[in-house]
């Protein structure tokens, strides 16, 4: 078979992260406002401002899933809802257990599997002035103790992918306090009604769903029975 011809070129000395510090326009989510240290002066007068400057770990609200997420939030905020306690599985940057932090003076953990998350999750929470607030653990799914000491949750996030999340369903519902609010997203729009049937097997009701182009993030209610 014949090879397609190809040519090897030197690139130019490139600060990637500096670069893509810079492509990174800020994101508004109702009150929230995501951007980079580069873009701190353009916060918006009574805007919640969360610093995430690029890193390896997921999570700076330009994807469809976190911006949805942070939307679902901005929903349950505007309807007066007042956890006591927050969990963020997979947190990634720790955007969403920030973000619940700026809002309500509540425990909030963040937890995730990668410790290059967890690492750069820390660094997120130091850099916003919510390490009192918002503890940053290791941990597979909910097995932990700090999360078993914390629950039950009156809010849960979890922005993973569908096989973690139905994995996690029992979990979640196991956690949760009755009546407790549930974000999920990392769900593509065709895995959406799969996703929420397998959680209305554990308890949870659907309350919203909401698609960004492929992506979809549901709000569901833990019943209160």
């Amino acid at each position: 078979m014949k090879r397609a011809p190809f040519a090897v070129s030197e690139l130019p000395e490139t600060d990637w992260v500096a670069q893509v510090r810079r492509e990174l326009t800020p994101v508004v989510a109702g009150r929230f406002f995501v951007h980079g240290s580069h873009d701190a002066e353009k916060l918006p007068q009574g805007s919640v401002g969360l610093l995430i400057d690029a890193a390896m770990a997921f999570g700076t609200g330009h994807h469809g899933t976190t911006l949805g997420c942070l939307n679902a939030l901005e929903r349950l905020v505007s309807a007066g809802v007042m956890p006591r306690s927050v969990l963020d599985v997979g947190c990634g940057t720790a955007v969403l257990a920030m973000a619940a932090a700026k809002i309500w003076d509540v425990p909030v953990i963040a937890s995730d599997i990668d410790p290059v998350a967890v690492e750069t999750a820390a660094a997120n929470v130091t850099a916003n002035g919510l390490s009192e607030r918002v503890e940053v653990i290791e941990a597979t799914g909910t097995d932990h103790a700090s999360i078993a000491a914390a629950s039950p949750f009156d809010l849960i996030f979890a922005n993973i992918l569908m096989g973690p999340l139905i994995e996690l369903a029992p979990d979640l519902a196991r956690v949760a306090a009755p009546g407790a609010n549930l974000i999920l997203s990392g769900i593509l729009t065709g895995q959406a009604e799969a996703v929420a049937e397998v959680y209305a097997g554990v308890g949870y009701n659907l309350v919203k769903r909401v698609d960004i182009v492929d992506w979809t993030t549901l709000n569901l209610r833990l019943s209160d029975i």
